[in-house]
């Protein structure tokens, strides 16, 4: 068997050590067009701020280890320039001495990744415009500071967008965020996303919400990118975050099945639209988990899962991938945001019914020292509780919960089976009931009609409006049109009420709103609980 894989980083080198461990005998030949066999793209933020000392700490796999532990033939500056199918063969350059040679195979695995995505505007390729793909990309940002630029335009506010802007300002930069929708964190649904805004104005990060780059200008010694209505932002360099795309120029020139995405269409077994040839890592396109809709992802974890899989069937295993959730995790200062699963925005796009709740739990007991608040979003089916997704944001134990969730879904359970979670719990940790098992609570609620709700983008302007919160929460803010009564007073005051109109009955976080709302059902009001309370109001509305 002579095996080929085209790229390195997560998915072709994790093929290559997957396949020498499955067959010892094959001939296994490995090219990477860079300089780097594998390296941690995501640490590439953290070497720019400082927090990664060393760059050799992001060379994951060494060319080196590959060869004398692996056996496996690793050309480095080595681009394969096409695929022939029918003759299976490639024409491979060589970079170092500029050469070309023709390369026979048995099977192939592309694993060419995506490539960043560059912005087809006027000055794009401007000196001082980056982008951030390689360790070359990143050498030469970092090179750039050191020269003595002060402040940066980041256009893009995705993950690695707001990974940036918090590693440049730990280096002292004046960061600016220009964001072409109107939120962060594409992945996020918009309410959610919202609550890390406050975060990075108040750590000096200046966001430009609906405003698409319409050009980019050189005046002086200083870059302008030209944004809508006039504005200008104006800093000593750019670096262009707005996404990536799948690197498929060879895949497509060779015919292989292409999906609308751009990526190349696989199997459950990795195999492409060719039986020899295999395809992984951010390069293919995936199925979702749940509810299998078409999807790329680009992310380390699955691409190092594909390239096993891949080897796994090309040796005789019969390996299936189960497809992709996108769970995944951001910090900025201090404050963290993940999803797992399906987002709204996805599940309506692709008219899916569904339903969600908000919860804004402690990471731990309240009584231990340090608690802080997280808000989880729950989103599931309405006919039988089955998890389709999940995001939180918060402080501590956003990542364990995510996971909890994450694992949840892949095993495709319900919100039922969440109340009954058992997790580990001191009062460092969690809490007896966890945050996971405060969502499972509150979503099983609902389905079993204990309670009914509303969300804060969809209040129906006819309900009467009532907050339970005391007068000094009151005093703070409260969605307009409210009528108060303390809860503790609600049982007395029940006169007050009317029994012609449903009542709309919320809280600060929505579990006063949930006790309120069993008081009023059981006494003869028609009512439904706001879900998240005041808090996700503001969310809706920052």
């Amino acid at each position: 068997m002579k095996l080929l894989i085209i790229g390195g980083v997560a998915g072709g080198a994790s093929a290559a050590a997957r396949a020498r461990r499955l067959s010892e005998e094959s001939e296994i030949i490995l090219f990477e067009r860079g300089k780097n066999i594998s390296f941690a793209n995501c640490g590439m933020p953290y070497y720019i701020g400082r927090e990664i000392k060393e760059e050799e700490k992001l060379l994951i796999t060494s060319p080196e280890l590959l060869r004398t532990r692996f056996k496996i033939d690793v050309r480095l500056q080595s681009e394969v320039l096409s695929v022939d199918k029918k003759a299976k063969t490639i024409v491979v350059k060589n970079w170092a001495d500029g050469s070309e040679y023709i390369e026979s195979y048995d099977k192939l695995i592309i694993s060419t990744g995506a490539a960043p995505i560059v912005l087809p505007i006027e000055g794009s390729g401007l000196p001082g415009v980056f982008t951030l793909r390689n360790l070359d990309d990143m050498t030469k940002i970092d090179t750039a500071i050191d020269l003595g630029a002060k402040s940066a335009a980041i256009i893009g506010g995705g993950y690695i967008g707001l990974e940036m802007a918090e590693n440049l300002r730990k280096r002292q930069l004046d960061v600016h965020v220009i964001e072409a929708i109107d939120q962060l964190m594409p992945p996020l649904d918009k309410e959610m996303a919202s609550m890390i805004n406050e975060t990075l104005t108040e750590n000096g990060i200046k966001l430009y919400f609906n405003s698409p780059a319409q050009k980019i200008t050189k005046q002086n010694s200083v870059l302008v990118v030209h944004l809508p209505d006039g504005k200008d932002v104006c800093a000593d360099m750019v670096i262009m975050c707005v996404g990536v795309k799948p690197d498929n120029k060879i895949a497509k020139e060779a015919g292989l099945n292409i999906g609308d995405r751009g990526a190349i269409i696989v199997d459950e077994h990795m195999k492409t639209s060719d039986a020899d040839i295999y395809a992984v890592g951010d390069v293919c396109e995936v199925k979702t988990i749940p509810l299998s809709i078409p999807a790329v992802i680009p992310l380390a974890s699955p691409a190092n899962r594909q390239g096993r899989i891949a080897a796994d069937n090309i040796f005789g295993k019969n390996s299936t991938y189960r497809g992709t959730q996108g769970t995944s995790i951001v910090g900025v200062f201090g404050i963290s945001a993940a999803v797992t699963g399906l987002s709204e925005k996805v599940l309506t796009k692709n008219n899916v019914p569904f339903e969600k709740i908000y919860v804004h739990p402690n990471n731990h007991a309240g009584y231990y020292p340090g608690a802080q608040m997280m808000t989880i979003k729950l989103i599931f089916r309405k006919d039988n509780g089955e998890i389709l997704g999940a995001q939180i944001v918060g402080q501590s134990g956003v990542d364990k919960r995510i996971d909890v969730f994450s694992m949840a879904i892949q095993a495709g359970m319900t919100v039922f089976d969440l109340e009954e979670s058992e997790l580990a719990y001191a009062p460092q940790f969690g809490s007896a009931k966890d945050p996971v098992n405060m969502a499972g609570f509150t979503a099983s609620n609902l389905l079993r009609g204990d309670t009914a709700i509303c969300h804060n983008n969809r209040i129906p302007q006819d309900d009467f409006l009532l907050d339970v919160r005391t007068e000094k929460e009151v005093q703070k803010g409260a969605i307009p049109g409210y009528y108060n009564i303390p809860i503790d007073e609600l049982r007395e005051r029940l006169g007050e009420l009317p029994k012609n109109k449903k009542i709309a009955v919320y809280c600060q976080a929505g579990l006063r709103g949930y006790i309120a709302s069993r008081i009023l059902k059981q006494n003869g009001f028609d009512c439904e609980n706001i879900s998240g309370g005041y808090k996700m109001y503001k969310a809706f509305r920052k």
